[in-house]
């Protein structure tokens, strides 16, 4: 298998071989990330639409924050020891399909949610997630690589324009997880409250930064009450559903990733277990990803903070348990849009310019946060936040997803593990303290390791390591011989 330049354009096409490839391999890897991006939107529709609820369904003894620290936890131990060499041993493709089943206990068990069964369950999340996310960054870099050598596009504009497309829809999964959740419990809803709506001047007082969890006055309004059990089975079922429809999306749908295969042996190839977690840890050594570690850690901080504080202290607190869908779908709609034009507006704008931007927003979210007082008459500020909070994020995933890839060529492997490792790193450390300290210390947290991250990830432009460590050269495509992409695509 050639390739060729032909054409007014001169492009590049395809030469026919013998094993008889398709005519354009460029639509097949846009289509492997469209498909990757619809399972992975499937698969967390259910489990972002469980994980926004359970600090509000599952408050009592603080049962869903620590079951998500419990999965945060776990993912943190998976991040060093598993992502290298479960993909060694599997490939990325089943890596991913494989890594989804790891979720199901965790819905399961919101049928009987109790530490014995929603702890157990949050670990094997955890376990699982660590190879998903690696093995899915590792997936986009390498075909993002192999479509720059059939295009005029370089790599790293590629690599961003493909993280900014799964995103997308990613972060859909927002929309159709709370949609379904929010819709269920809001059956009938306000009948039920309309004789129970708390004083306006007690809410302001007790919810937003004042919230203390357990210890606030609003610890006894309806507002904060566990649905009724039958309609959590009921999203707990369609949600299950959705994570198997997930895992077998990718397992019959995704080409192996052997078949853009460059002689690109990775960090993994051929090492033993021992070995391979030191190269995931070797890379700590490296003074860029010392210096990007706090941004890491601030986005998985500032999920968390959105999906657990956010939700009980503001949301549910001053509005009512039903409405967190709703608020949630406006987070994940402005996430998918600002994921899909981050790419394009790198390439207009440049990578600082986008960042400079969403650091000063979120500053300004957090700062507005410390001295707003909710009450469910300004609905409007709800979605407000929560957009906004969309946006930043989905510039923070992108821009830092694609920066980890391009900072360290040829160590996709570790570089994206060490990125999830210390994202949940962020994540479990703010849903270990979520259950003790009041919102207000939590939002001057992430106020401080948000600048923090932006003095390292400044350091790193200054210093042109961002630039340099992006090669020159297109690097050589070879597409393996169909047969041998059918036969791994049939293990």
């Amino acid at each position: 298998m050639t390739l060729e330049k032909t054409g007014a354009r001169g492009q590049f096409v395809k030469v026919r071989t013998e094993n008889g490839f398709q005519p354009s391999e460029r639509w097949r890897i846009t289509r492997n990330v469209l498909v990757i991006g619809v399972a992975f939107m499937v698969h967390f529709t259910a489990f972002m639409g469980a994980t926004n609820l359970q600090s509000s369904i599952n408050a009592d003894d603080s049962l869903g924050t620590f079951t998500l620290a419990s999965v945060y936890g776990s993912l943190i131990f998976s991040n060093i020891f598993l992502p290298t060499l479960i993909m060694s041993w599997l490939g990325s493709k089943w890596t991913i399909s494989l890594s989804i089943l790891a979720y199901v206990p965790f819905m399961a068990a919101q049928f009987y949610p109790k530490f014995y069964t929603m702890i157990p369950a949050g670990l094997l999340v955890g376990i699982g997630g660590g190879p998903l996310w690696c093995a899915k960054c590792t997936y986009l870099t390498v075909v993002a690589e192999a479509y720059a050598t059939l295009s005029d596009v370089t790599a790293d504009i590629l690599v961003t324009r493909f993280f900014g497309v799964f995103f997308m829809f990613y972060q859909m999964a927002q929309v159709w997880g709370n949609l379904i959740s929010s819709a269920v419990l809001s059956y009938g809803i306000e009948a039920v409250q309309a004789n129970t709506t708390l004083n306006s001047s007690i809410v302001a007082e007790a919810c937003g930064a004042n919230f203390c969890g357990a210890t606030s006055d609003t610890s006894d309004s309806p507002k904060l009450e566990r649905p009724p059990e039958e309609r959590i089975h009921l999203i707990s079922g369609i949600y299950l559903c959705c994570m198997i429809v997930a895992s077998l999306i990718v397992a019959f749908a995704v080409d192996s990733l052997t078949r853009y295969d460059r002689g690109r042996s990775g960090s993994a190839a051929g090492q033993s277990g021992c070995k391979l977690l030191a190269v995931t840890l070797k890379l700590l050594k490296e003074r860029n990803q010392i210096l990007i570690l706090p941004i890491i850690i601030f986005i998985g901080a500032e999920q968390a903070f959105l999906f657990a504080d956010y939700n009980a202290s503001f949301v549910s607190c001053a509005w009512g348990i039903n409405n967190i869908g709703y608020v949630m779908i406006c987070f994940g709609v402005t996430n998918a849009i600002a994921a899909l034009g981050t790419g394009s507006m790198m390439k207009l704008t440049g990578r600082r310019s986008l960042m400079a931007f969403a650091f000063c927003l979120h500053i300004g979210i957090l700062c507005f946060l410390l001295q707003w007082k909710p009450t469910a008459e300004q609905n409007f500020i709800f979605f407000l936040m929560s957009g906004l909070w969309g946006l930043c994020d989905a510039m923070w995933l992108v821009q830092v997803n694609a920066l980890s890839g391009l900072l360290f060529p040829g160590k996709e492997e570790a570089a994206y593990s060490n990125f999830r490792l210390w994202e949940s790193t962020g994540s479990v450390i703010t849903y270990a303290y979520s259950p003790y300290l009041c919102t207000h210390m939590k939002l001057y947290f992430l106020i401080g390791i948000l600048c923090l991250g932006m003095i390292g990830y400044g350091i790193i432009e200054w210093t042109g390591k961002a630039i340099r460590s992006i090669p020159e050269m297109k690097p050589d495509f070879e597409l393996v011989a169909n047969n041998e992409a059918n036969d791994a695509s049939k293990f």
